[in-house]
């Protein structure tokens, strides 16, 4: 007698939820880079070496348009991830999305000149998004499931790299700078969402095991 099966594989069509958890995923990461970089470009004298990313969130220049992102970042990673829940159904990677979302969201809320709260919802999502990006690769196949695993082992290894500088040995940032180390945290996540959401517009199976 053949064995059953602990995992199902699904297929859900451009009509269903699929379709729209690719579009908000990559919705997310499109608007948050695009602002980011457009904030730096307009902050007076920021440093990208130096000046870490949530510098852009007390600039009186870029202040709104920044932490209005990151709070839209928030929103749309748990819109997602309740959507992708739908298709896994596994709690332990929903839990992982929601810790992003809310890092996002109080770091927009919270920002950088309000006191250490900012600093543990930053550290939320640093580690929240490069997390689920390791996550979610446990429920797909092929070459997009070896991105996400490295997109966020990258995203890791640069949070403890910036952990050891900020403890005061900022020799470990070398050439890049705590600006460049923070981006190595942040722009792996992203770009992997981009790249994430267009792998669930393009309609594929995702396993979907009992947790």
């Amino acid at each position: 007698m053949a064995t059953e099966r602990s995992d199902v594989r699904i297929h859900e069509p451009r009509g269903d939820n699929q379709w729209l958890t690719g579009l908000v995923f990559f919705a997310l990461a499109a608007q948050f880079m695009t602002v980011s970089m457009l904030a730096a470009s307009m902050a007076p004298g920021y440093d990208f070496t130096q000046g870490a990313i949530s510098d852009l969130g007390v600039i009186d220049e870029t202040a709104p348009l920044f932490n209005a992102s990151l709070v839209a970042a928030g929103a749309l990673n748990l819109v997602g991830g309740a959507l992708f829940y739908r298709a896994h159904g596994a709690r332990w990677i929903l839990a992982v999305y929601v810790l992003a979302a809310i890092g996002a969201t109080g770091a927009g809320v919270i920002p950088l000149d309000s006191g250490d709260l900012h600093g543990l919802f930053a550290l939320a999502a640093f580690l929240g998004f490069n997390l689920e990006a390791i996550a979610s690769g446990t429920r797909i196949a092929g070459p997009m499931k070896a991105i996400s695993v490295l997109a966020g082992l990258v995203g890791i290894a640069f949070v403890t790299v910036m952990a050891v500088g900020d403890a005061g040995n900022p020799a470990v940032f070398g050439p890049i700078g705590h600006g460049g180390a923070e981006r190595l945290i942040v722009y792996p996540p992203m770009l992997w969402l981009l790249a994430f959401g267009g792998y669930l517009l393009a309609e594929p199976s995702i396993d979907a095991a009992a947790d």
